[in-house]
């Protein structure tokens, strides 16, 4: 790592020593004034300077240009990075002017990576994390701090995560954590989020997922219901049933709801009375008789528990539902920095013993 970073500034001193002397501090003691007022260097002084400025200020360019392919637009990277879009245009000119190449094509209505500017994303979008992690291991600075956009499907980062972060927090004060619940799929890079936990429905390739749990699934009604439409013993039985069903904005179809006994697994045939995009209202719907529904079991537990709500397929049947698969969600494995690896400890600690995998 150290001889790449030098060699980078190396290359900067070499082929953009002209393009950014300009931006170069030079008090006048050291130097002399020419014929338009400005104050030079002798070439080694020149050299030298370039090559510390180059440790300090390359990485900002690459930043800039990274952020920008990820989100998509130079005015989305300004905003992740806390800067203007004009500092974020004029890093990646720099950069492009150091390189030789265009990184970008850039128009109007839209903005795209050059066949070079593929080529050097791949290479420089994890300088960053690499260097901090390099840093780490040499100094001993391993406590977790800055910012950590976490994204979760809605109804898990309600009932689980929110209430697991306090203590996480807690534990390392400097973090600053961001939560953001949506049931669709989130883009890491366009959306500047560094962890997402997804079910699989939500799994997307190029991402790298580790599982986080095994939660139960629980089929359950109202008692009304179940005294009025009688409580079903096998798959084939749902079929005359009123089935709530959960549609996930992914593919904008309702989740299967799959069954297993022995081995053997089946999906439920179960007419759609009601669908909804909301897990919780799906439960009050099926508190209030409206009829059959899948609920993970941190949404269930409560309703259970008071007896608004009765399971179906329970110990009177061999047939159990199929758990939910949570996934823990990193665009990259070099991704796992020492923040990413605390909140995914942390969550494992956290979850109930039955759940864990």
């Amino acid at each position: 790592m150290v001889s790449v970073v030098r060699g980078v500034a190396a290359g900067l001193c070499e082929r953009s020593r002209d393009a950014f002397i300009a931006t170069i501090p030079m008090p006048p003691a050291a130097g002399v004034r020419g014929q338009s007022g400005a104050w030079y260097r002798p070439k080694r002084y020149l050299a030298f300077h370039m090559a510390s400025w180059s440790v300090m200020n390359l990485l900002q360019l690459i930043r800039s240009f990274t952020r920008t392919a990820e989100t998509g637009s130079i005015a989305a990277a300004a905003r992740t990075l806390g800067i203007s879009a004009t500092a974020v245009g004029q890093n990646i000119n720099r950069l492009e002017a150091h390189l030789g190449v265009r990184l970008l094509n850039r128009s109007t209505r839209q903005l795209a990576l050059s066949e070079a500017g593929t080529v050097y994303l791949a290479q420089v979008r994890h300088l960053e994390a690499d260097l901090a992690r390099a840093q780490a291991m040499v100094t001993g600075d391993v406590e977790p701090a800055g910012p950590l956009r976490i994204a979760s499907s809605s109804a898990f980062g309600r009932h689980v995560l929110a209430p697991l972060l306090p203590s996480l927090q807690q534990r390392y004060p400097q973090l600053q954590l961001e939560l953001r619940l949506t049931d669709r799929a989130v883009q890491h890079g366009a959306e500047a989020v560094d962890a997402s936990i997804r079910i699989g429905a939500q799994l997307e390739d190029g991402l790298v997922a580790r599982p986080l749990a095994r939660i139960p699934f629980v089929f359950c009604a109202s008692p009304a219901y179940l005294q009025a439409h009688g409580t079903p013993l096998e798959p084939a039985q749902l079929a005359a049933h009123r089935g709530l069903l959960h549609r996930f904005p992914t593919d904008g179809r309702p989740l299967r709801w799959g069954l297993l006994k022995d081995g053997q697994r089946v999906d439920a045939a179960l007419p759609p009375s009601m669908v909804c995009d909301d897990i919780d209202a799906l439960a009050e719907l099926a508190a209030a008789g409206a009829g059959i529904t899948r609920l993970a079991a941190f949404v269930a537990e409560p309703y259970l528990r008071d007896g608004r709500l009765q399971p179906v397929f329970g110990p009177a049947t061999d047939w159990k539902p199929e758990p939910m698969e949570v996934y823990f969600c990193v665009s990259d494995r070099r991704d796992f920095t020492a923040k990413i690896r605390a909140l995914f400890e942390h969550l494992q600690a956290g979850l109930p013993p039955a759940w864990q995998v």
